[in-house]
């Protein structure tokens, strides 16, 4: 077994993933739109990604944050809203707001656990800026580091009630990101005592998660020579240390434009810098083949980690759906 999350081609496995995540036994999977057709494809793609890896407590990832960001879409599965929503709404009624983001919330992780997703790459805990790239935008809750925190905390809690663990994205923050790191290497050169009051905020609150994805980004007053993910000053001093994060770390995509080399030496500084996964999503077997020959053994310690939080996930009893969509829709009609 090796620490790396991997995606797949479509919505079936083909014959050659299906040997190589038999061989290399990864982690985890991921699944984007090009994965999610409908609740029964889902559940059975899901099967047998499990299969592959001999099993049953698998990290299943899935970006689900509504709006922009919603891998299990229409018609199949309901349309969510993105969460500046939320955070607009509490402009006007901070305690409504933060119900109906509780209730949104529930409903995602209640979709995602019927067809076997365990994992919610939710929530984005960057805050919102105006002069940034829009790539984060309306993801955000809030231009506000304390209402990014609160409302942050009410997703966390809200999936791990109902079953599904969350990842916070992007540490240390990809608020101020002038560029989109899907495409390029943003460079944030804010003086850290501002990130401290601004950008930091959020994941100082929120240390306890279970999980935690780093961001594509190069913060020249902490490091200047390499991305956070890619950078032991960043894992270690800030994440670590400041931050206090004591949850798993994983890497954003090693297939975004934002780092550059090889995706074995890319594999092997991630883990050199102190991420516990690397996170690879577009599904070309080329690549994922180079990263799997860099990549370690998993430790047993990581292993038993992500199986116990699995297990207890697995343990919360299922929501009243027809309830929460009740008091859901009661409570955005006040809006």
């Amino acid at each position: 077994m090796i620490p790396v999350i991997f995606g797949c081609s479509g919505p079936v496995l083909t014959k050659e993933e299906r040997g190589f995540f038999e061989r290399v036994k990864p982690a985890g999977f991921i699944l984007f739109r090009r994965n999610c057709v409908e609740p029964d494809q889902i559940r059975a793609l899901v099967a047998d990604l499990k299969k592959a890896v001999g099993r049953h407590k698998v990290p299943i990832l899935i970006d689900q944050e509504g709006g922009r960001v919603q891998r299990m879409t229409e018609p199949n599965w309901r349309k969510y809203p993105p969460m500046a929503v939320f955070g607009n709404m509490a402009k006007k009624d901070p305690t409504l707001a933060a119900s109906a983001l509780r209730l949104n919330c529930r409903l995602i992780a209640d979709d995602l656990r019927r067809v076997g997703v365990n994992v919610d790459c939710l929530p984005v805990l960057d805050v919102m800026r105006d002069d940034a790239d829009p790539i984060v935008g309306d993801r955000a809750f809030s231009r506000d580091p304390d209402l990014v925190a609160a409302f942050g905390r009410i997703v966390v809690d809200a999936l791990m009630d109902t079953g599904v663990l969350p990842v916070i994205k992007h540490l240390p923050g990809h608020g101020r990101a002038t560029v989109d790191s899907h495409l390029e290497l943003p460079v944030v050169d804010t003086p850290v005592a501002e990130l401290d009051k601004t950008d930091f905020v959020p994941f100082r609150a929120i240390n306890d998660a279970p999980f935690g994805m780093t961001a594509h980004i190069k913060y020249s007053a902490i490091d200047p020579k390499a991305p956070a993910t890619l950078s032991r000053v960043v894992i270690g001093r800030v994440i670590r240390m400041k931050f206090g994060f004591s949850g798993i770390l994983m890497s954003d995509d090693l297939s975004m434009k934002a780092l550059s080399g090889d995706f074995e030496t890319l594999t092997r500084n991630s883990f050199a810098a102190g991420c516990d996964l690397v996170l690879h999503c577009n599904g070309k077997l080329d690549e994922m083949q180079t990263i799997a020959s860099a990549a370690h053994p998993i430790s047993g310690k990581l292993e038993k980690r992500i199986a116990s939080l699995i297990s207890e996930a697995d343990q919360k009893p299922m929501p009243n759906r027809a309830d929460l969509r009740a008091r859901y829709d009661t409570l955005m009609e006040k809006f």
